[in-house]
């Protein structure tokens, strides 16, 4: 089934009608642009495929045959010939980080680790460029994904750069060496004391600190040393990045955890014409802060002009963290994660880290739908993932939340219980197809088979009519397979229909493999749902905005693994060529 798929037949049931409305429309109506003699891939509710489409300003005027479609034309309209190529509405990547995900590389190249090694030798050598004293910060390379599959250990650390504190970072979990923890004040005795969760690793057998911080790393008093960019390079780095969303298909992204600073530069970029990617931002809001503090930052998120409508850049929602990460270990179960080496745990009892009790997330949840806000909590684990649809639901019992689309960030462990709960409450998910390719095999060795039956279930949730939109969480560099993560939507779509972990000989419970109809679903109108835009974008219908993509083949009959390194040909938004292949 998954080697390829039969043509789809031209089905125009409803495409008559739009014809017909196109036609009725007074000569002033005339496109300015018309594709036509392709395969356009609507994505429509009856998934109708068509051979031509107008365009007029922004938005699709006709879709339909090539010959109806063609006699819309005036001596003005531009006028391009598919030679048979497809046509699919512009992609959404419902989770990236787009404005620090563009900075990276700011200061000085990185390279890519696949091995502990690797990451000793980047320290020893940021070590010899680096005055003695001055802090080396590797971030975001996770243990998942290092061949060797395990933490760095303080020792290595300290060998690698005797005269500098150094600080491994995966997020709010990471490993230090013994000059890191010296400089940050964390020795034998440090307890944890502000109120928020976090776990101070210990050797069991001798009680040292192994260097492991798990939701702690905001104790270490770690002092940049790159260069500084200002709002212009921000906004010209961000730019590349985008223009490099464009190369991929993307037309639509959904910046998850949005800062003031990163708004700047969208904003910028949007004031000087060239935004080419449509944005929907989630402000990020600190959890862990007071009452007060929480509420004060999400009434800022409401009253911020950007919360009116604008299809180019839309602030609607804001998120909070409530679990730690199953790349680090720290993720929340409803069972213990077991001892492990990969993620050095030594407490049978361990279950990860919650951050938010449940009455706190009930009132931010609360009060956030009340403003208008789509509340989302980053949720890894089945335990932070009941939690917070346990949120929802009791919200629901005060007034229904369905029209809110409260939103489950990453939601990676599920069961059938929450699915259930989620159709009846009309809860919106935000998934990362790639982690299951990235992680996939990682997680079957620490969790077995059986654990992961309900890990990623996208075919469970399209059945139960659950909607769910694909992402990337994009966080670092420039390059849609070279990032972390990579935000390929191809890759993406490939991994839903094949569940296959890299470095993996079987695939990862290939029952919940979807169709290749569902993972077209799962980038465009599916993620217009996650956002509210369903009737401004994610098919191609007329009315809606004329953001769509020229591919080199056909989605639906080429190969699994032609469609993994599919080759986009041009990219539109809103008419207007962001993208053309060379």
């Amino acid at each position: 089934m998954l080697s390829g798929c039969k043509p789809l037949p031209l089905r125009l049931p409803l495409l008559w009608v739009w014809v017909f409305l196109a036609l009725s429309l007074p000569v002033r109506a005339q496109p300015d642009l018309i594709i036509h003699h392709g395969k356009i891939i609507t994505v429509d509710p009856l998934f109708s495929i068509a051979e031509a489409m107008a365009v007029r300003g922004d938005r699709i005027q006709a879709v339909g045959r090539d010959a109806e479609i063609l006699r819309l034309a005036s001596p003005n309209t531009v006028i391009v010939d598919l030679q048979g190529r497809s046509v699919i509405p512009g992609l959404c990547d419902s989770h990236v980080h787009a404005p620090a995900a563009s900075l990276y590389e700011f200061d000085h190249p990185i390279a890519e680790m696949e091995t502990v090694t690797d990451v000793l030798k980047y320290v020893a050598a940021r070590a010899e460029l680096l005055p003695a004293g001055d802090w080396i910060v590797v971030r975001q390379v996770f243990i998942t994904r290092l061949r060797d599959q395990r933490y760095p250990t303080r020792k290595e650390l300290d060998q690698a750069a005797p005269h500098h504190p150094v600080m491994f970072s995966t997020g709010p979990d990471c490993v230090c060496n013994t000059q890191a923890l010296e400089r940050s004040g964390i020795d034998q005795n440090f307890q944890i004391t502000d109120g928020q969760s976090g776990q101070i690793e210990r050797d069991p057998v001798t009680g040292e600190l192994t260097g492991i911080l798990r939701n702690a790393s905001r104790f270490v008093k770690s002092k940049p040393n790159e260069k500084l960019p200002t709002l212009a390079e921000r906004t010209e780095r961000l730019k590349r990045l985008l223009a490099d969303y464009n190369s991929v298909g993307l037309t639509s992204v959904a910046d998850r955890a949005a800062s003031d600073e990163g708004i700047a530069a969208y904003s910028e970029l949007r004031q000087q014409g060239e935004l080419n990617c449509r944005v929907f931002l989630s402000c990020g809001v600190n959890g862990n802060g007071s009452r007060e503090e929480v509420e004060t930052a999400m009434k800022k998120a409401a009253d911020h002009p950007l919360h009116h409508y604008n299809a180019n850049l839309w602030l609607r929602g804001v998120k909070v963290f409530l679990d730690g990460g199953m790349l680090t270990g720290s993720a929340f179960m409803r069972q213990p994660w077991g001892v492990s080496k990969i993620y050095s745990i030594s407490d049978p009892e361990y279950r990860g880290i919650r951050f938010i009790e449940q009455e706190r997330l009930v009132q931010m949840a609360r009060y956030a739908l009340e403003h208008e806000l789509q509340f989302t909590a980053h949720s890894v684990g089945d335990g932070a993932v009941h939690a917070l649809i346990e949120a929802y639901a009791e919200i629901d019992r005060d007034f229904p939340v369905r029209r809110s689309r409260p939103c489950v960030t990453h939601c990676n462990f599920l069961s059938l219980e929450a699915i259930h709960q989620m159709q009846k409450l009309g809860v919106v998910a935000d998934l990362q197809p790639v982690w299951l390719w990235l992680d996939g095999e990682t997680l079957r060795k620490q969790f077995g088979d059986e654990r992961l039956t309900w890990f990623q279930p996208y075919k469970t949730l399209f059945e139960h009519g659950v909607i769910v939109g694909g992402g990337s969480d994009h966080m670092q560099r420039i390059g849609s397979l070279r990032s972390v993560n990579p935000y390929n939507p191809f890759l993406g779509m490939w991994t839903v229909l094949t569940r296959q972990p890299r470095r993996a000989d079987l695939p990862l419970h290939p029952e919940q493999q979807i169709t290749r109809e569902q993972a077209l679903r799962l980038y465009t109108i599916n993620n217009a749902w996650l956002t509210f835009e369903e009737r401004q974008k994610g098919s191609l219908e007329p009315g809606k905005l004329a953001d769509f993509v020229i591919l080199k083949t056909d989605p639906l009959s080429c190969s699994v693994d032609e469609l993994r390194t599919m080759a986009v040909r041009a990219t539109y938004l809103g008419g207007r060529q962001v993208y053309a292949a060379e």
